[in-house]
């Protein structure tokens, strides 16, 4: 892992879910529905994230009614669903919304997300993230997936472009 990364460049959250927004849980009803928990405060920094006017998204190789609805109820910017080559629905949002990849952040689990970690400007592991990924990610969170590692990277960049004060200031009145 790289001792110093630069926060302040990144416009672009780009999440996996399952492991990254979730503890990597998942329930089966006998109807076949998936239940999923998603942490209310990770969620609510992504609608910060979005307000403070930077991208927020999802790359996920699940595509069920939980990350559906996951999409719609924050109004990503962007999400891949069902995306089996993570790295290729990495290159196809890249080249759809022109960004540029070293203001990407990407922050995933497991080693299906090893190929985005590794292109994007900053790749991020979870805390329980699996060992294979600290060879090539820039950093690994101090919380888990599922338990506010979303938040603790958005509130690092928001820090680093100086515009915590600004999402905050909502709050504070």
């Amino acid at each position: 892992m790289r001792s110093s990364v630069d926060f302040s460049v990144i416009n672009t959250f780009i999440f996996d879910i399952d492991g990254t927004l979730t503890d990597g849980r998942v329930a089966y009803l006998d109807d076949g529905q998936v239940i999923k928990f998603f942490n209310h405060h990770d969620m609510h920094w992504m609608k910060m994230a979005l307000r403070a006017g930077l991208k927020v998204g999802v790359i996920s190789g699940c595509d069920d009614q939980a990350n559906r609805h996951l999409v719609r109820l924050l109004n990503l910017s962007f999400a891949y669903l069902g995306a089996t080559d993570k790295i290729a629905a990495f290159e196809e949002l890249v080249e759809k919304e022109q960004l540029e990849v070293r203001q990407c952040l990407y922050l995933g689990d497991d080693v299906v997300d090893l190929p985005v970690i590794r292109r994007a400007g900053i790749g991020v592991a979870v805390a329980d993230a699996v060992d294979e990924l600290d060879d090539f990610a820039d950093f690994r969170t101090r919380a888990s997936g599922g338990n506010g590692a979303v938040k603790e990277v958005i509130v690092r960049v928001l820090k680093a472009k100086d515009l915590y004060n600004m999402a905050m200031e909502r709050y504070r009145r």
